[in-house]
């Protein structure tokens, strides 16, 4: 049993992401000794000592991003002015939820200034540990760049050993793998060029939500408020965009300590700190407006790959975590998002205590119909007659 603060590493995420830096960092200082011995020549010191340095860098600011947190409200949060109709209440946490802040199903939190749930440090990633956490990235991506080289150089002698025993010059240094650290050293380097491709490209995303001073979140926000205002000739203006320089000043520094407290924010000119509130609100007003109601009539297993609904199902499923929902005949769902094969939304349940947690999800299409308002299903029987006559 894991007990605080270790408890955030007692996850299948932290517990891998540890076992690739040490595999990676074992291998390549077991490599690096041979191909380049540190005790023969600067270069090879140096090389060892870099590498080291980046290995070090990169565990420090895994376990900083790991143990800090993102930085959460308290429950039953309010503010202490009468603002609170410019911001959304959360029922889980029995509170109000500040500017830049979400509640995460997976930490049953509201997290300040939210970006995602990060299952490599089974935490979230925000305002507490944004500059940790892409720090740890940047760190990793250049120590497996390295990592790369070094393995990839080390293998390369190591498999022509022979060539350079007969042919070589004597000089160089001598790579001995038996089939233990071949195996290990391959691995290691897959381990290494994997990180620097998927890692890499997290931190392209990070490093641009940092300059726009936008988290994920918030780009699909914005990206919903700009579609809800295309046909108007209002725009919507984003009121943390302070620009490039006083964008990246908001999140990194030499310490990486956070900036404010995570509640109150600088804001561009002609904005206020309700501004991104108040939009969240009018989306939230406008997706009610479009809820339809469906009814469940075939048992829903919460499956992710629900094979017996047929392959266009399987085949075709959400690009998202969001969560697959158990239902059962008689089910009834307000269905907020619509797909050829999938449907979103949220059970409708019939108890008070049930209604404070609710169940949301996706479901399969097949197993669900629509629930047409007994007026609109006259009218549209009234039609059809007329038109048969």
């Amino acid at each position: 049993m894991c007990f605080s603060p270790f408890h955030q590493m007692c996850h299948w995420g932290p517990l891998t992401a540890l076992g690739i830096i040490k595999i990676v960092t074992a291998m390549t200082i077991h490599c690096a000794s041979m191909w380049w011995p540190p005790q023969n020549s600067i270069g090879g010191l140096l090389n060892t000592a870099s590498f080291m340095t980046l290995s070090g860098l990169t565990l420090f600011h895994f376990l900083s991003s790991l143990i800090h947190g993102p930085g959460h409200l308290p429950p039953k949060w309010k503010p202490d002015d009468d603002d609170v109709k410019y911001l959304q209440f959360c029922k889980v946490c029995d509170g109000y939820k500040a500017p830049r802040s979400h509640h995460c199903r997976k930490c049953e939190k509201c997290v300040l200034k939210m970006d995602h749930h990060c299952p490599w440090i089974n935490n979230c990633v925000g305002w507490g540990n944004h500059a940790h956490f892409t720090a740890f990235l940047a760190f990793a991506v250049a120590g497996c760049a390295q990592a790369s080289i070094i393995l990839s150089c080390s293998l390369y002698r190591g498999l022509n050993r022979v060539w350079y025993l007969y042919y070589g010059s004597g000089e160089e240094p001598i790579v001995y793998l038996n089939i233990y650290t071949l195996v290990l050293a391959v691995f290691a380097l897959g381990l290494a060029v994997g990180v620097v491709l998927a890692v890499g490209m997290l931190l392209f995303f990070q490093i641009r939500a940092i300059v726009r001073n936008r988290t994920g979140i918030e780009d699909w926000i914005l990206e919903k408020a700009n579609h809800r205002l295309q046909h108007s000739r209002e725009t919507f203006v984003f009121p943390y965009d302070l620009g490039v320089s006083d964008n990246i000043k908001q999140v990194l520094n030499m310490t990486c300590e956070p900036v404010g407290d995570g509640v109150v924010w600088t804001v561009a000119e002609g904005c206020d700190q309700y501004t991104l509130t108040r939009e969240q609100i009018e989306q939230k007003n406008e997706k009610r407006q479009r809820t339809r109601l469906y009814r469940i009539t075939n048992p829903v297993s919460g499956s992710w790959f629900p094979i017996m609904q047929g392959f266009g199902v399987c085949l075709h499923p959400p690009c998202t975590d969001e969560p697959r929902i158990r239902l059962r005949p008689g089910d009834e769902v307000n269905v907020t998002r619509w797909r050829k094969y999938w449907l979103f939304g949220d059970k409708v349940n019939g108890s008070s205590e049930e209604n404070a947690t609710k169940t949301r999800g996706w479901f399969p299409r097949r197993c669900a119909i629509e629930i047409i308002d007994a007026n609109e299903e006259t009218n549209q029987h009234n039609i059809g007659q007329k038109k048969h006559n």
